[in-house]
């Protein structure tokens, strides 16, 4: 049967969406979602034990149902054979940690582990390992590591080792239980192919594989002596390029995902670089924002450079020749989530509802009459802490409330405060030798909020694009299954074909970019006095996890 699809599934924070193109024109054809029906687990487990702060965990059955689930919707949409897919591509939210046992399975599926938090998914956003990352930093700078000034001179609680470390030390009957360490998306391509790999674009910037391996077990166990013989036993040592191809859907993964046996399955990638090849991003300058529930900003350069505010940096874990630099937010779409469930009037709701618009929607509208300055706030983007600085216990502030404050008008600053972060990570990209010429921004909110978007191009004095692509993830690793399918030679080819045109374009507007220059000014100014370790934000994060345990 001729092969004239490729698939690609994107496993987000709250659901997986399947995009199912032509490989005749690089049209969509179908797609599919699956909400996770756990979703995120950060106040209980499902069999009711409370979880302390910072937690954040997911059930990887979710994972599994919505693999089936949208393989399924796809190719009923579609009125196609899964014979027909010539290759499938997997992203996913990284560092997403599994503990698994000798056969692959979860250790939280287990009765022994069942009530056990670590033993579930431990999500990007799972925080609760920052003593942990504060660990391996002061070991880490000691010893002078060298793939140090590749993560931007810190190891973020958000990658793997902390997780692991905290494993070791919270649960180490677990720890000692665990066959297997594996990143979420690695276990995808697993139950598909029953081939273990780990992806090395995903390896590259949550596991500190820079330099073409792990971090030494001299350092691990210098961390602590129980981490030996971790790499090689219960992380393995198979890491591979995009540009490889994990293996063939087994009999095992065809029944449990739908797929035809003998399909070709792409290395996992990381969820926001997927968007990298939807966009077709492959020169220098382009500055990609992914925007969801976090932001990404990633950029590539032909040089090696030493950026302070990156979570990591590769060279070939996305194209051959280029490193990667991949900076961001820890919270975004978040924060926005948190101020409509947490502080609106029931004034606004019921006139969203009246006029069967979102909240989201009627907040815009409104913070859109505001001048620049108008509020009198300015707020910092710290919702879920700050990824640049490797603290994810550093919250947030808005100054500048008083009793007239409207919501619109808090609105407005919190859109302000992430532009304002988007313009910081873009001036240490350049302040380090990396140029940024434009903004590419993908995501959800990126296509729905023009408000936003303008807000970003006249912060940043920047033209910012944003990509055609809807689903750009999913779309990107179909691009990947395109590739592993032996349909395109390489990654940068198959991404000019698959190519669309922009959604929207916007431009800084002069007099509104000088206004936000000097409110820019201030933000700076709050930055760096109240971003300090030991300062008043941080005792504040101390006193809540001290009184959280009581």
């Amino acid at each position: 049967m001729k092969k004239a699809y490729t698939l690609g599934i994107d496993f987000g924070t709250l659901s997986a969406r399947a995009v199912l193109l032509r490989l005749r024109d690089g049209c969509k054809v179908a797609e599919a979602t699956y909400p996770y029906p756990h979703g995120v687990m950060d106040e209980a487990l499902p069999g009711g034990r409370r979880l302390p702060p910072l937690f954040a965990l997911q059930h990887p059955n979710d994972y599994r149902d919505a693999l089936r689930h949208t393989v399924d919707g796809v190719i009923e949409k579609a009125g196609i054979s899964a014979k027909e897919i010539a290759g499938v591509g997997i992203d996913f939210t990284a560092c997403t940690l599994l503990s698994l046992d000798a056969h692959g399975e979860p250790l939280c599926l287990s009765p022994e582990f069942a009530d056990e938090p670590l033993s579930y998914a431990l999500l990007w956003k799972h925080h609760a390992a920052q003593r942990y990352a504060d660990r391996m930093n002061q070991v880490a700078l000691e010893r002078g590591e060298d793939w140090l000034p590749f993560i931007g001179g810190k190891v973020s609680s958000e990658s793997t080792f902390p997780k692991i470390l905290q494993i070791l030390h919270e649960a180490p009957r677990l720890y000692e239980a665990t066959e297997r360490f594996m990143e979420a998306g690695d276990w995808i391509t697993c139950l598909l192919t029953g081939q273990e790999a780990h992806s090395r674009n995903i390896a590259g910037y949550k596991a500190q594989y820079v330099l073409d391996s792990y971090p030494t077990e001299d350092y691990l166990c210098a961390v602590d002596p129980r981490l030996k013989g971790l790499i090689g036993g219960k992380i393995s040592t198979n890491v591979i390029p995009l540009s490889a191809c994990v293996g063939r859907v087994s009999e095992e993964g065809a029944i449990l995902s739908g797929l035809a046996e003998g399909t070709p399955v792409a290395p996992a990638m990381i969820d926001a670089q997927a968007a990298i090849p939807a966009l077709d991003l492959t020169e220098e300058g382009d500055l990609l924002a992914v925007i969801g529930t976090s932001a990404c900003y990633i950029v590539h350069s032909q040089k090696e450079c030493c950026v302070p505010c990156v979570f990591g940096a590769a060279k070939g874990v996305v194209y051959p020749e280029l490193y990667t630099y991949e900076a961001g937010q820890a919270g975004l779409g978040d924060s926005f989530d948190w101020f409509v469930r947490s502080c609106l009037p029931a004034s606004y709701s019921a006139e969203a509802k009246e006029r069967e618009l979102s909240v989201h929607a009627l907040l815009r509208e409104k913070a859109e009459r505001l001048a620049v300055g108008e509020s009198g706030l300015l707020a910092m983007d710290w919702f879920n802490g700050d990824r640049s600085l490797k603290n994810d216990g550093l919250s947030s502030m808005i100054l500048g409330l008083t009793v007239q404050t409207r919501p619109e008008e808090i609105y407005r600053a919190l859109l302000e405060s992430t532009a304002y972060g988007a313009r910081r990570i873009a001036e240490d990209f350049e302040q380090n030798g990396i140029p940024v010429r434009a903004i590419c921004a993908t995501g959800g909110i990126a296509q729905k909020d023009p408000l936003m978007m303008q807000i970003y191009a006249d912060v940043t004095g920047r033209e910012v694009r944003v990509g055609g692509a809807v689903q750009a993830g999913a779309r990107g690793s179909a691009i990947l299954g395109a590739v592993a399918g032996g349909i395109f030679r390489d990654l940068r080819k198959a991404s000019g074909f698959f190519a669309l045109p922009d959604h929207a374009v916007y431009r800084p507007d002069p007099e509104r970019k000088a206004r936000y220059d000097e409110l820019y000014r201030e933000y700076r100014m709050l930055y760096e006095q109240f971003s300090r370790e030991d300062g008043v934000l941080d005792r504040l994060h101390r006193m809540r996890r001290e009184a959280s345990r009581h």
